[in-house]
């Protein structure tokens, strides 16, 4: 991971669930991250969540991402 790169963090099934119950979204509806993208966890799948925490304002802001092939 690069010094400046976000924090990102693959999300667990239940924390999926509740994410999308949150925003009252389905999972397609999710914007999409390339599984070969250098940026990903280690061992990242199609189909699942990615939590990535960007720093604006001095503030962490999460956004989501599922992963696609």
């Amino acid at each position: 991971m690069h010094a400046i790169q976000p924090k990102h963090t693959k999300l667990k099934p239940e924390e999926v669930k509740k994410l999308l119950e949150k925003y009252n979204i389905s999972i397609s509806q999710l914007p999409k991250v390339r599984a070969d993208d250098p940026a990903l966890p280690q061992g990242s799948m199609p189909g699942e969540v990615i939590k990535i925490d960007r720093l604006e304002d001095e503030k962490i802001v999460p956004y989501f991402r599922i992963v696609v092939p």
